[in-house]
């Protein structure tokens, strides 16, 4: 199991620096009118016409927030020295902390947003800015935004994470202020929807232990965890989850992602290459550590430049592990990314919740939901009535082909309505 962990910057920085990374890219209207110092005031200039522009706030850090600490000086890591992670995690090699904002709605929908951020960073320190958009279907996956994040359609919505990272045990960064313009440019290609590719899994465990979203590892648990923060959940979400099957598709899971891992922090491989944040010269679906650990790809390393000991793409909590797909050993799956795709979602608000052949409870289980993961409704049937924690009816909706919910359980459904069957 890991927690994400950015690259550490090469280049040597001041020891106060104002990180201001994508000035040269706005319009000359729309640019700090000045450098603030430690402590000071940052003036607005107004936004370009047809922009919008705002001001993180980063006043106020909750349950949501990991490893970080509100301060007079500004936003910093709580610790810096990383400690009892397995030997492949990324934990080892850098301390990292994650900030989340409240998700902010738009005036008009946007379809880029740049960030600008102010901060003193120590050398060997990092901090980033990433943004996240809205749309009928649910969360965009989170990008980077201190160079501009372009999404592939409108968003309506724009939610903000700060990530600060630093040597184990070094300096930490402190972040006073960062800044967000939203505009309209052209939007990339629409990806393909519903990418499903064939990846080695391991299990987690480190029970006890903090995932990279905040949560405290329970024995038998359900989630899972992606070598990419891109399609990391915010703490008690599934606003990213994955549909992960045995190859023999015997048993399924919906699994919410809440870490980071296995190997690698910046490989979400799922996405082609014009998207792909490393990696790119690699087939799309193929993860970084399954090319280093097979075919000697990087040296046989992974970012951090340690020896890859097997093909992991993804690990399991050890509920999803055992109980969801009854796996005894580590063993190849088929992962669909579930935000990739399309159409309705529902919201599994109570769980793991049996995923049935047929819409009865006396049909065979053919795996689990987990509570909080975002399951693709492809229509629904009328069935066995069932009592529930939200109602009490006879709808149970059909996830795959041979695949069924009881509507009871579901807490709420987005991006459209499901239609019968």
């Amino acid at each position: 199991m890991t927690r994400p962990r950015c690259r550490i910057p090469s280049v040597a920085l001041a020891a106060t620096l104002v990180l201001l990374l994508t000035a040269a890219l706005l319009p000359a209207t729309s640019r700090v009118s000045a450098t603030p110092g430690a402590g000071s005031p940052i003036t607005l200039i107004a936004a370009a016409p047809g922009s919008e522009r705002w001001d993180a706030d980063l006043s106020v850090v909750d349950r949501d927030d990991v490893n970080v600490r509100r301060t007079a000086a500004g936003l910093r890591l709580s610790a810096t020295r990383a400690t009892g992670r397995s030997a492949r995690s990324p934990h080892s090699a850098v301390a990292e902390g994650m900030f989340l904002t409240a998700p902010r709605t738009l005036d008009r929908p946007a379809t880029r947003v740049r960030a600008e951020i102010n901060a003193s960073v120590p050398t060997g320190a990092g901090v980033e800015a990433q943004v996240r958009g809205w749309r009928a279907a649910g969360w965009t996956e989170w990008r980077a935004a201190t160079a501009s994040a372009v999404f592939d359609r409108p968003v309506t919505r724009v939610q903000t994470r700060v990530v600060l990272t630093a040597p184990n045990g070094g300096a930490t960064a402190t972040v006073r202020a960062v800044r967000l313009t939203a505009d309209t440019t052209a939007a990339v290609s629409a990806a393909t929807p519903g990418r499903t590719y064939r990846v080695y899994a391991t299990r987690i465990g480190l029970v006890g232990e903090l995932t990279a979203n905040g949560r405290t590892v329970q024995p038998r648990d359900h989630f899972v965890a992606l070598p990419s923060g891109r399609g990391l959940s915010p703490l008690n979400t599934g606003d990213y989850t994955v549909r992960v099957c045995t190859t023999t598709d015997v048993r399924c899971e919906y699994a919410p992602v809440w870490d980071v891992g296995p190997w690698n922090t910046r490989d979400d491989y799922w996405n082609p290459s014009s998207v792909r944040e490393n990696w790119k010269n690699l087939p799309q679906g193929r993860p970084e550590a399954q090319a280093a650990y097979e075919s000697g790809y990087n040296g046989g390393r992974d970012q951090f430049g340690r020896t890859v000991l097997n093909p992991a793409g993804i690990d399991l909590a050890d509920g999803t592990f055992w109980d969801g797909l009854r796996l005894t050993t580590n063993a190849w799956v088929d992962v669909a990314y579930l935000w990739t795709g399309d159409g309705p979602r529902g919201v599994v608000g109570d769980g793991p919740l049996n995923i049935r052949a047929g819409a009865n409870t006396s049909s065979a289980i053919r795996g689990l939901a987990a509570r909080l993961a975002h399951v693709p409704i492809q229509c629904y049937v009328v069935g066995q009535s069932v009592t529930g924690p939200y109602r009490t009816t006879n709808r149970w909706n059909r996830l795959a082909t041979g695949q069924y919910v009881s509507h009871a359980y579901i807490s709420s459904v987005y991006g459209g309505s499901a239609p019968a069957c």
